[in-house]
């Protein structure tokens, strides 16, 4: 959980969040709120995407005995 909370598309994806909300309450309700949400909604994606196969690249740490 702590990858996701400290990797910085996420934290992008999150605070970018907050203009899309903005615009929803404030703007006009048209094809272009939709396809913000769309966009929002893919970035998303990509950002926990990107922080599972970077996790799967690292892979488990091993201890030497």
């Amino acid at each position: 959980m702590r990858r996701f909370l400290f990797n910085g598309a996420v934290i992008g994806a999150a605070f970018s969040a907050v203009g899309v909300i903005n615009a929803t309450r404030t703007g006009p309700r048209d094809w272009r709120l939709a396809l913000m949400w769309v966009s929002w909604g893919i970035s998303v994606a990509i950002a926990v995407g990107t922080v599972i196969e970077e996790s799967r690249e690292n892979g488990p740490l091993e201890l030497d005995d």
